[in-house]
């Protein structure tokens, strides 16, 4: 049977259609950025804070090592964000290497900053280390430590969340009852880990209102810059990768260009799918790079606006 003019007259229209068309551009984004530990990687972290602060992130955040040097590196990153920029800098702070003296003066220095968002999490253990183990003198997971900066000082305070569970959790409710508990505490807002597949957060999301969570689930989005390693992270936090995923760059070890092509499309077509399911806010996991991330922003409607930085 021939397909009738009103149905070939709604594909037409499908088709001349631009992909973005009626999707608002108001939405809004954070950036997280990891403290670089060369001249080169610092050169090219300062040039993603430049490309991307004119988009006019809601904050940027920063992330933190357990070793000493690594801590130093994102106290400096913060400070000069602080300084030299108009962003909301918002660094992590873990319970992870420090005792609950040590962080708590972490927290008052940054204070002393002008920092008024962390970002709370419990951490890793150090590479070698195996299994997490808390420090009898510490805050031993992020729900002590949010508990913690609340007395410290007025902190906007974020945490994470976990779609598919923390790899480490007994159970998806568990997890989710300690997420309630993090909000409860004093947290406003969680971030997700990383996920490729929009049901799963959308189901999460779910999830949570009716565990009675009526903060904001952040979805966090990762750009994927180079598959391996991403795949490298999924494996560590849990993350599922989709077949679909593993096929759209089969074949392109070599192929740095198209990769990116890729990797944009796919991005944006999470993006959007979750942005018509009412999502209004994304983190971006920029690994300290902008080109993707900016393209993502960009087909979504942000635009540059006036801004200084660091530059």
């Amino acid at each position: 049977m021939a397909p009738s003019y009103d149905a070939l007259r709604e594909a037409r229209t499908a088709l001349d259609t631009p992909l973005f068309a009626g999707l608002p551009g108001d939405i809004g984004v954070s950036f997280e950025f990891f403290p670089p530990a060369t001249p080169e990687a610092t050169l090219r972290l300062w040039r993603s804070v430049e490309r991307l602060a004119p988009l006019a992130p809601d904050f940027v955040s920063v992330t933190y090592g357990a070793d000493g040097s690594t801590r130093e590196r994102t106290h400096a990153v913060v400070r000069r964000l602080m300084e030299e920029t108009d962003l909301t800098a918002a660094p992590h702070l873990t319970c992870v290497g420090s005792s609950r003296e040590e962080i708590d003066d972490i927290a008052r220095q940054y204070l002393d900053m002008g920092v008024k968002h962390i970002v709370a999490l419990r951490g890793d253990a150090p590479q070698g280390d195996g299994t997490y183990r808390p420090r009898e003198d510490g805050y031993g997971y992020a729900l002590d430590l949010v508990e913690g900066l609340r007395r410290v000082g007025d902190f906007e305070i974020t945490v994470a969340a976990y779609p598919e569970a923390h790899p480490e959790a007994p159970s998806a409710a568990f997890d989710l009852d300690y997420l309630k508990k993090k909000i409860d505490a004093g947290a406003s807002r969680a971030i997700t880990q990383f996920f490729f597949d929009t049901d799963t957060y959308l189901r999460f999301r779910d999830r949570c209102a009716a565990a009675g969570i009526d903060a904001p689930i952040i979805p966090g989005i990762l750009p994927i810059t180079r598959f391996p390693q991403m795949l490298s992270f999924a494996a560590r936090c849990g993350a599922s990768v989709p077949v679909w995923l593993r096929n759209q760059f089969r074949g392109l070890d070599d192929d740095a260009e198209t990769r990116q092509l890729i990797a944009a499309s796919v991005a944006i077509h999470q993006v959007h799918e979750l942005q018509r399911q009412g999502v209004e806010e994304f983190h971006f996991y920029t690994l300290n790079r902008s080109e993707l991330t900016y393209a993502i922003c960009h087909a979504l409607g942000l635009r540059p606006q006036s801004v200084s930085t660091a530059a």
